[in-house]
């Protein structure tokens, strides 16, 4: 073959532009099949005469080289495509979908709280999930004999506390109180906040209870603070959350760290008060704790109880959350199902 036909090869080899995957075969094979062009030419080599074998040489390994690159780079484009090649010609094809994500149902919740709060003067306040006992219990009225101080009720950690941190032995907070604590420590009256965390409690793990949660505590201290101020904050909130027909009602109760303490219960978000398995057809479910906050507790954090005074609550976001969106089953939310959490999309 002359170096004219040579010649000839290499510029088709390179103008060449497939359409399809099968026009790319048909090339290769063409060009770098067995019984191709190349094969033939190399074959040809020993009926080349000595002195041009060099120059002919040259010229087949260009076809070769020309032939390869064009092979790869469509080969590349046809697998970045996936569709015949047509998306590097049609730049009006749709792109491939991508799945989104979406916020867990907890973290929807959590941030709603935090927004509802917010709106009459509350920040956020944030403190360690591992405390020491004056944060945890002493300095919210839980004396050494205290229930909640036994192992059943806490995770204790066995680490020798540093001296110059932590006040007593060190567990995992069994409530988000002890962020309050740290706050009123810190910071001077008037303060209002809420303290959002997860909490640890050496509980049996089943449908209504877990061995970690989360909660969100709040606290109002200033001058003639009073138990009308916590009513009508909780009822605000619950409103909020659950709608202007909620209704709430206040318990008795007793905490360590508030007096007179109270559990409040809303009409039920399910029934609307009529009656149902939720509510144990009562009409009324109770959602959180609170109280107004014991002189004792204000004196351990050095606030004047003759001058301050102020209230306290505290929630379950998971308990909020069952009822906002009809959960029967605290579990799933650490379950990290796909199926369930796909139900949340578009709620952030």
């Amino acid at each position: 073959m002359s170096a004219e036909n040579i010649d000839q090869l290499i510029e088709e080899a390179k103008a060449f532009t497939p359409s399809s995957k099968e026009d790319l075969e048909h090339y290769r094979l063409r060009f770098l099949g067995k019984k191709g062009v190349l094969t033939d030419l190399f074959a040809k080599m020993k009926e080349v005469a000595p002195e041009q074998r060099k120059a002919y040489g040259q010229q087949v390994n260009e076809l070769k080289l020309a032939a390869e690159e064009k092979l790869a780079l469509f080969r590349e484009q046809f697998e970045q495509d996936g569709d015949e090649g047509r998306a590097q010609q049609d730049l009006s094809l749709p792109a491939d979908p991508m799945a989104t994500g979406t916020f867990h149902p907890l973290t929807l919740v959590r941030r709603q709280i935090i927004k509802i709060f917010g709106r009459i003067g509350f920040n956020v306040s944030e403190g360690p999930e591992i405390e020491d006992d004056w944060h945890n219990f002493s300095a919210l009225n839980f004396p050494p004999e205290h229930p909640a101080r036994d192992m059943q009720d806490t995770f204790f950690i066995d680490l020798h506390a540093d001296p110059e941190r932590y006040q007593g032995p060190l567990a995992l907070r069994t409530h988000t109180s002890s962020i309050q604590v740290r706050v009123m420590e810190n910071q001077a009256p008037p303060i209002r906040t809420i303290c959002p965390g997860r909490v640890y409690r050496n509980e049996a793990i089943s449908a209504r209870a877990h061995c970690f949660f989360h909660q969100v505590e709040g606290f109002y201290i200033d001058e003639g603070v009073s138990f009308a101020d916590l009513k009508q904050t909780l009822l605000y909130f619950a409103q909020e959350m659950f709608g202007a027909e909620t209704k709430i009602r206040l318990r008795p109760s007793y905490f360590p760290f508030t007096e007179p303490s109270a559990e409040m219960d809303i009409s039920c978000s399910i029934c609307k008060g009529k009656g149902c398995n939720v509510c144990k057809y009562s009409g009324w479910v109770e959602i959180l704790g609170c109280g107004m906050i014991d002189p004792s507790v204000l004196e351990n954090c050095k606030i004047d109880a003759d001058k301050y005074s102020g209230f306290a609550f505290g929630m379950g976001i998971e308990r909020i959350t069952m009822l906002k969106y009809a959960i029967k089953d605290l579990r799933i939310f650490s379950e990290n199902d796909v199926r369930f959490l796909d139900q949340f999309k578009g709620l952030g």
